[in-house]
């Protein structure tokens, strides 16, 4: 596609360099802006250079948010005896979209999956020990993605925090096997999650 701009073009390259976004997605919006006053511009531009330079990540969680505890964290309202695990950010904005738990989270950072070289070292399984033994936790909930992936980051976390008089649940099969947490609807993730079964080891 051969655009009439290479100030346009630069765009359209930096729009469609984000998921989801093709070549043409990227031209109309681009075309869009154009037709936005230099103060929408403005606001605009600043508001994505805020969203790098001005978010922290939850210095115990690692939810985002703009100060460096987050808001479910710092709200003494919540439960800390009970720590939800997930796989990221989005799978806190769905839980919390149920409005079904009153507990904490714990943001992993991702799953282990050797195929596409992450390992045990480079989610925040440490940080998650050290919360489970500081708060004296009762519960740790398993609400990662029922995927392969998810499982054995399932089985890993098991093996690593499990202790006496702490309870390992995770959610029942109400969401299906293979599908992302962030995907599946409010309804189906709540009961899940209301609905969670006490982890268990399968037997080799």
């Amino acid at each position: 596609m051969k655009l009439p701009s290479k100030v346009l073009e630069e765009v359209v390259d930096q729009l469609s360099s984000l998921p989801g976004i093709g070549k043409r997605t990227a031209l109309r919006l681009s075309l869009n802006l154009l037709k936005r006053t230099p103060l929408e511009i403005s606001h605009f531009t600043q508001s994505i250079i805020s969203l790098k330079e001005s978010i922290f990540s939850c210095s115990i969680c690692n939810n985002i948010s703009d100060e460096p505890i987050c808001f479910i964290c710092a709200n003494p309202n919540r439960n800390n005896k009970i720590i939800c695990v997930v796989e990221d950010i989005r799978d806190v904005m769905a839980i919390e979209s149920t409005g079904t738990f009153k507990g904490l989270y714990h943001v992993l950072g991702g799953l282990i999956s050797p195929m596409d070289g992450i390992g045990p070292q480079d989610l925040t399984i440490g940080s998650l020990q050290e919360r489970i033994v500081n708060l004296n936790v009762s519960e740790v909930i398993f609400a990662l993605s029922p995927t392969m992936e998810g499982d054995t980051t399932n089985f890993y976390l098991f093996k690593k925090i499990n202790r006496p008089n702490l309870l390992i649940t995770s959610l029942s099969r109400g969401v299906a096997f293979g599908s992302e947490l962030q995907y599946t609807d409010e309804l189906t993730l709540g009961r899940s999650l209301e609905q969670r079964q006490e982890f268990k080891m399968p037997h080799l």
